[in-house]
């Protein structure tokens, strides 16, 4: 996964405070924030806030005859015009975009633009550095890929629950499974997300300039070898105090690593130093996601999420975090809050689909914007039926 630039918004950043030391003077979102987002979610259509109807036993898997999982993609897969097809040609993506636009106006001022039609304004015509900042950049994507499913339902009629076994979806992506899969409202994922966005970037304002991203290539059969140098490397530059930690494992000839400039830098020559890695591209990102610099991003969410009732989802979804099915509804809170820190265990969520006997997972659809993850998936298995819908011509020449 690529990610994009961002900026900090100038609405976010007033309702931010940071609540770690010693750096008093930065800002997150402050708990009063978060309950005005709370009171709001009260009087709009399809909000779970009090939702009683959570389920405890365990997702099974359904007694179908395929072997099909449905991914949705993360940051990074956005670009200018995204959805503007759909919105043009089918109602039922012109109602979904209308709704994640009037839910994303109506939050409080610090976490809003306060502007009609912002989100279709951002995502039909930019500009590109407008849509990539993080905050504007997990609703956009999250509300095309749910644009996109409910069309493919509506139109084609695809039915999750009868014609796959699986959902996951790739870092903010998870949020789309939820929402596909009935777990959460759209209502409540684009407010969280929209909180998710804020708080990470806020929490390493006063490391501007400091923190970095980097996007290495495996060499072959070198993912092992990867792993166990990252763990020495880590201790050796905490005594440093410098940070370099894997942020994802996308394949297994790609992993992206996240933290402080030294660290990454110092990673990265190491690994091509020791022939692990053939190349390290750096990626332009205004914050070191999936690491333990965002620490008070995670204490957000952990806010964020505490009013929020999850139903049992309609098909299980695979978690980032565990690289395995979710049991239980309850748990689901618990690895988004830990999915914000840790490692995006992508690559192995898909080897336990594809090679254990109970799943045997081996036809994939692709559902968002870009082409990043289906790409992905052709590489690591090419003989695999993989299908990307990401456009209305896609939509047109599907077939289940």
């Amino acid at each position: 996964m690529v990610y994009a630039p961002s900026a900090t918004s100038a609405a976010v950043k007033g309702a931010m405070r940071l609540s770690t030391a010693p750096i008093g003077a930065t800002k997150l979102l402050s708990r009063s924030v978060l309950l005005d987002a709370a009171r709001a979610r009260q009087t709009q259509p399809g909000s779970r806030l009090y939702s009683t109807g959570v389920s405890n036993t365990s997702a099974s898997t359904p007694q179908v005859s395929n072997r099909r999982a449905i991914l949705f993609p993360g940051q990074g897969s956005q670009y200018v015009g995204m959805g503007r097809d759909l919105y043009e040609t089918y109602p039922i993506a012109r109602q979904t975009i209308d709704e994640a636009d009037a839910i994303l106006s109506s939050m409080p001022p610090s976490l809003s633009p306060q502007e009609e039609g912002y989100l279709k304004r951002v995502m039909f015509e930019g500009p590109q550095e407008e849509l990539t900042r993080t905050e504007n950049a997990q609703p956009a994507i999250l509300t095309t890929s749910i644009a996109l499913l409910r069309v493919l339902e509506t139109e084609q009629g695809l039915d999750l629950k009868e014609h796959c076994r699986f959902a996951l979806g790739h870092s903010l992506g998870e949020y789309s499974a939820l929402v596909a899969t009935r777990a959460l409202s759209l209502a409540d994922a684009v407010r969280l997300v929209r909180i998710r966005g804020a708080a990470m970037t806020m929490a390493v304002t006063d490391k501007k300039g400091m923190t970095a991203m980097s996007a290495l290539v495996v060499r072959a059969s070198k993912l092992d070898d990867l792993v166990k140098a990252m763990h020495d490397i880590q201790t050796e530059l905490s005594s440093m105090g410098e940070i370099a930690e894997i942020a994802n494992i996308n394949s297994s000839f790609q992993v992206v690593i996240s933290g402080t400039v030294k660290g990454v830098d110092h990673a990265s020559k190491t690994l091509q130093f020791r022939k692990i890695a053939a190349r390290a591209v750096d990626l332009p990102v205004s914050a070191p996601f999936h690491c333990s610099l965002m620490e008070p991003a995670a204490r957000v969410m952990k806010d964020a999420l505490a009013d929020i009732s999850f139903k049992q989802p309609i098909i299980p979804i695979v978690s980032n975090v565990q690289a395995q099915p979710i049991e239980s509804s309850n748990d689901i809170p618990r690895l988004l809050i830990q999915q914000v820190t840790e490692t995006v265990q992508w690559r192995q969520s898909l080897v336990n689909l594809h090679s254990q006997q109970q799943y045997n997972i081996s036809d994939y659809i692709c559902i968002g914007p870009g082409k990043v993850i289906c790409n992905l998936l052709r590489k690591e298995y090419p003989r695999d039926p993989i299908r990307s819908v990401s456009t209305v011509e896609d939509i047109q020449q599907w077939e289940l």
